[in-house]
């Protein structure tokens, strides 16, 4: 399977779309229309050095991925996802046919002038490390101000933050073991944060008036590394959050990878996106771990059944006693574990071990629990016959990712 990705803010440069001006005309001068000045001008001369301006760089990145997409319909074979980082999401929406060409760019332009007026702020991104140390090294030194903002891969982060805040952390992080790199990014405000919020706020307001047409081909959401789903509404909302959310660009590979995609076209001249892919590889297994499995049986198999959803999301070590269970209850909670797990357990085991972790140990010790049943194997034909991009779907509605409506509403439009 193949999916074509554009990317976003930060590639621009003098010289872009030089090769496609002339061999596109008419979607230059439907450029020019909408934006009241040359766009060919604007990208080949940068006059005043123009493209270092969000206001400026965004509408000029959409309308050269547009005319790479214009190519890539006469040139390559036709896609199976498409899928955007941050601005480039809008490129991925136009060629899917959620909106024309003139509106994608009035789109693109607004939300340009809205996140060029929030300022104060930069993007720097941190390569060689986890997102695990970046947060931890984030918290050790009292950088409440700064996010991660884009997870381009597993080790390259791009934070988001004050400039001053950026500037005081540098050094940090250059000391930091692994760290390969500390690189500012090539924009003008703190892009998919906490601040772009008012951003977002008025851009939602913009997009209430726009039509969505169908998707022909899926689209991946930055915000949720999954498809867009056939609701107009969502993509609107998506769009807007995204202003204000962290890309999550290796979710999307990710997802993209598991549908079954072997081949990613990136369609641009920069080239940012692909070596970020090469590194993205679907996620590995988790190594198996017998006690928190048994704490999790634990909650859903013996707890749950007696107290609800409560005990789901009750804390591993936390008392029993915090959830005011009386004798009855323990015999009650006794008699469940006992059927669960195949062995006898009176209710003061369950008293003396007051925690789903305390009890988890003490079951550990003995030899004679029967384990959780294994799934069944789906039958032959299913295995056989299943498209990968409805197994995508069906996986995310069973991890509670998509409701049963999103679901069919997605599966629907896949047919």
């Amino acid at each position: 399977m193949r999916c074509y990705v554009f990317p976003g803010q930060g590639t621009q440069k003098k010289g872009m779309g030089r090769s496609l001006f002339g061999r596109f005309p008419d979607l230059c001068r439907r450029a020019d229309r909408v934006l009241g000045y040359s766009i060919e001008k604007l990208c080949l001369e940068n006059p005043e050095r123009h493209l270092s301006q969000t206001e400026y760089a965004q509408p000029a990145i959409y309308v050269v991925n547009a005319l790479h997409w214009s190519a890539a319909q006469e040139d390559l074979p036709p896609a199976d996802f498409l899928a955007g980082h941050s601005l480039g999401e809008y490129s991925a929406l136009f060629a899917a046919g959620a909106f024309d060409f003139e509106t994608g760019l009035t789109l693109v332009r607004r939300r340009a002038e809205l996140m060029g007026q929030v300022s104060g702020g930069a993007m720097a991104a941190v390569i060689g490390v986890s997102e695990r140390l970046i947060a931890q090294t984030l918290k050790q030194h009292d950088a409440t101000d700064v996010v991660i903002a884009n997870y381009n891969a597993p080790e390259q982060f791009v934070l988001s933050g004050s400039h001053e805040e950026l500037a005081r952390i540098k050094p940090v992080f250059e000391k930091v073991e692994g760290v390969r790199g500390f690189v500012p990014v090539r924009v003008s405000g703190p892009f998919h944060a906490p601040a772009m919020a008012p951003a977002a706020a008025r851009f939602r307001d913009l997009l209430t008036t726009v039509d969505m047409g169908e998707l022909r081909t899926p689209v991946i959401s930055n915000v949720t590394g999954r498809p867009f789903a056939p609701d107009a509404q969502q993509v609107r909302e998506l769009l807007a959050e995204q202003i204000a959310k962290p890309v999550r660009w290796t979710e999307t590979i990710r997802y993209l990878r598991n549908a079954g995609v072997s081949v990613f076209t990136e369609l641009s001249e920069s080239k940012v996106l692909t070596p970020l892919i090469d590194r993205i590889t679907p996620a590995p297994e988790p190594t198996p771990d017998p006690r928190q499995d048994l704490i999790d049986r634990i909650k859903r198999e013996i707890l749950q059944p007696e107290i609800g959803d409560e005990a789901l999301t009750f804390d591993d070590d936390a008392s029993f006693r915090q959830l005011g269970l009386n004798s009855i209850i323990y015999v009650r909670l006794a008699r469940r574990a006992g059927t669960t797990l195949g062995i006898p357990i009176k209710p003061d085991i369950i008293f003396q071990h007051r925690s789903c972790a305390a009890l988890a140990d003490y079951l550990l010790t003995r030899d004679d629990i029967t384990p959780p049943a294994a799934p069944e194997t789906p039958p032959e034909p299913l295995r056989e016959y299943q498209d990968p991009r409805v197994s995508a779907l069906l996986h995310d509605c069973a991890n509670g990712a998509l409701t049963v409506e999103r679901t069919i509403e997605a599966i629907r439009a896949l047919a």
